[in-house]
């Protein structure tokens, strides 16, 4: 005689699936999925994992998702330079450090607050360490005029690039510095003229515990309403 196999014996598919009040209606997405990786996808400079590989098709899964954000007019005119060699990122670290302009926000203040001083030593370590990050990825985009220029149409995609790594146990970090040697590095790494390089993502897997969210001023006192300081 048959016997009622309990709810130990729902299948995979079952037990995997988030429960529908889980669920938003109208995408069907978890929401709760969903924010925590909007909320903890964090710029990860110190705890990387300099000695762990990261498989090329790693990076090309994560690209593949990050080529699917909005770009200007469905252009598309991005390309994604991926630096893995290692004397290759010996020199970008070297211009990474050997900066020929300083920018006045370069120079850390001395009365800087805990959490601001955490993001100075980790940008220190970064700097320091760079030419070890076993990925550097540097996305360029066709400079094709416009009113916005050629920014807006490759953020989104890097922004969907961090998103897919970290969804894969990889940190990362968006960062310009070398961007004050942009003309050696274009001549170092053989991009065209044309393409503008756009920032420098070091990747790497992602070491210590999992990442929490970070502390922000409330959205209240940073939105305005119709008008600029207008709280309606």
């Amino acid at each position: 005689m048959a016997t009622d196999p309990g709810p130990e014996s729902a299948s995979s598919d079952e037990v995997s699936e988030p429960p529908a009040a889980e669920r938003h209606p109208a995408t069907g997405l978890d929401l709760a999925t969903v924010d925590r990786l909007l909320t903890t996808t964090r710029a990860v400079r110190r705890r990387l994992d300099l000695t762990r590989p990261v498989p090329r098709e790693v990076i090309l899964e994560c690209l593949r998702l990050a080529i699917q954000a909005p770009t200007g007019s469905n252009a598309q005119t991005w390309r994604w330079l991926v630096v893995t060699d290692g004397p290759t990122r010996a020199a970008i670290a070297g211009l990474y450090r050997n900066r020929v302009v300083m920018s006045a926000r370069a120079v850390a203040p001395s009365d800087v607050d805990p959490q601001q001083q955490r993001v100075n030593d980790s940008a220190g370590y970064l700097r320091d360490h760079l030419e070890d990050v076993p990925v550097l990825v540097i996305p360029c985009v066709e400079e094709k005029g416009g009113a916005a220029g050629w920014a807006p149409s490759i953020y989104p995609a890097v922004w969907s690039l961090m998103l897919a790594l970290r969804s894969r146990g990889l940190g990362s970090c968006l960062t310009t510095a070398h961007l004050f040697r942009r003309d050696e590095a274009a001549t170092l790494l053989g991009i065209p003229s044309g393409y503008a390089q756009a920032c420098l993502i070091p990747i790497a897997y992602y070491t210590g515990d999992d990442f929490q969210p970070a502390v922000r001023r409330p959205v209240e006192d940073l939105t305005y309403w119709n008008h600029w300081g207008a709280d309606r």
